[in-house]
């Protein structure tokens, strides 16, 4: 009798998969739907255009900078006034002394 019932009978798995029998069907992971394309794109725009200016406004300043540099040989260079005599100390106190 014992051998009859093993035959009809499947044997059970130890281990069992958990949640076998999903309800819902997973969907497909989506692009994300942001405008940060667009925004990288209009920020390298403007950054583009920022360069071009200080790329611009730097040769303007090499080109007075030249203009200026030429002008310095043809300035007359003022000589410093003459050095004053030494001041006596000695007599400075004697003057303060008869106050």
């Amino acid at each position: 009798m014992g051998k009859n019932k093993a035959k009809g009978q499947k044997q059970k798995n130890v281990f069992h998969v958990a949640n076998k029998n999903l309800t819902k069907a997973k969907s497909k992971a989506k692009p994300v739907t942001t405008s940060l394309k667009k925004i990288n794109i209009v920020n390298d725009e403007k950054v583009n255009r920022i360069n071009k200016l200080f790329t611009e406004v730097q040769k303007e300043v090499k080109q007075l900078s030249k203009a200026t540099a030429s002008d310095l040989p043809k300035r007359h260079w003022i000589p410093k006034s003459p050095e004053r005599e030494p001041i006596h100390v000695d007599a400075a106190t004697n003057l303060l002394s008869q106050l």
